[in-house]
């Protein structure tokens, strides 16, 4: 992970200076290795189809600081299904007053994030489970003040996800697309069985329309659930 990679250094700071305006120097600097490292491991595995310097900073570093406002002070947060970091790692690239766990199921990809995290000294770990087995275990079940996820499945399997993560009054911020109304209307009866509540904010950007769902937990999970790996994605609640 130390190689350098060719990339557009210049172009880079100039669209996070436009995108994300609240970067101060050290974060540029952050976001621009973030991407070096990105596209040099992409080269080797799949992490995104996304890779030119515009569509990096828009609708993978720009889109995850969506939520930001969102988050509490001091949040004890876990990225379910994070992937490549998002959003996850630019959330706490200008947050760092939040405790981050980066979750995903493929060994490969927590490799890359815990390199990411020594090159950027980030102060995160990253776990390598399926959110139905990592809920499960004492560590991780109910310590969690926000469970963040992008891109990962429909709003009733991932409120099934991420909920038992949640300790009592902590939320699930899904960032979801322009059809999230209709994914709320199918997940009625996933979030009455789960306890939950929801709120949805629409927001307009120019890489699109993007949602951001917030599922609040009220009381404590039964234990059945997560139910076990595959079973909320082929029958939802």
């Amino acid at each position: 992970m130390k190689q350098q990679v060719e990339t557009d250094s210049p172009l880079m700071r100039k669209l996070i200076r436009e995108y994300i305006p609240q970067a101060n120097e050290h974060c540029q600097n952050q976001f621009v290795r973030y991407y070096e490292l990105l596209i040099d491991c992409n080269n080797r595995m799949n992490l995104t189809a996304i890779t030119d310097p515009f569509g990096i900073v828009q609708r993978h570093f720009a889109d995850s600081l969506l939520g930001e406002k969102l988050i509490p002070n001091g949040s004890k947060c876990i990225d379910v299904g994070t992937w490549a970091g998002f959003p996850g790692i630019p959330l706490l690239i200008m947050r760092p007053d939040i405790e981050l766990t980066l979750l995903d199921s493929l060994n490969k990809r927590v490799a890359f994030l815990n390199d990411v995290a020594v090159e950027l000294s980030l102060p995160c770990s990253a776990v390598h489970a399926r959110a139905e087995d990592a809920a499960q275990s004492v560590e991780l079940r109910e310590k969690f003040d926000i469970a963040l996820t992008r891109a990962v499945a429909n709003i009733g399997t991932i409120a099934e996800w991420t909920l038992p993560f949640l300790k009592n009054g902590g939320y699930s911020l899904m960032y979801k697309g322009p059809g999230a109304a209709e994914e709320l209307k199918a997940a009625e009866s996933a979030l009455k069985c789960l306890n939950g509540t929801a709120e949805l904010r629409e927001i307009d950007t120019e890489w699109g329309a993007r949602s951001l769902v917030l599922i609040k937990k009220h009381g404590t999970m039964p234990k059945k659930y997560p139910r076990r790996p595959g079973v909320a994605a082929k029958n939802p609640l």
